[in-house]
């Protein structure tokens, strides 16, 4: 990233806030030797894992259990030319353990769609990174120099 493009570099804290403020992003992944990306509903686990729900037969967990993917979620104000958007970096995992299993359909995320045979993913953040811009300034106001 430039230092002058206008955006702000997030930490790691600032990305996970951010993205704990917003219901669906999007999962990207390799399927058949090509990027895909498809749009999810999430929440965050205590440790910063992004968690999102599926159907077991759906092609989506086939493709990413145990792959690295980048999730990525955003936020937008064309009319404020403002936002945010963070991406997580890691590797895919179907949530196999009982209890944990348990835990998720108590306090996981949501489908919208009905699935039978739900399953979770989890993607362990390996990197997180994000930008954010407030009306052309950083999201706290402060300009940035050119």
């Amino acid at each position: 990233m430039y230092a002058n493009d206008g955006f702000r570099e997030l930490d790691r804290q600032e990305c996970l806030r951010l993205l704990a403020k917003v219901p669906t992003g999007r999962i990207v992944y390799t399927r058949q030797a090509l990027p895909a990306v498809l749009p999810v509903n999430f929440c965050l686990d205590g440790d910063g894992a992004v968690l999102l729900t599926t159907s077991a037969f759906s092609q989506l967990v086939s493709a990413i259990d145990g792959a690295v993917v980048a999730f990525e979620a955003d936020e937008v104000d064309a009319a404020a030319h403002s936002g945010w958007s963070v991406v997580v970096t890691g590797e895919a995992t179907v949530v196999t353990d009982p209890a944990e299993h348990a835990r998720l359909l108590r306090a996981g995320p949501r489908s919208w769609a009905s699935a039978p045979h739900e399953v979770f993913v989890r993607i362990e953040p390996e990197l997180v990174t994000g930008r954010g811009l407030a009306d052309g300034r950083s999201l706290y106001g402060v300009p940035f120099a050119p």
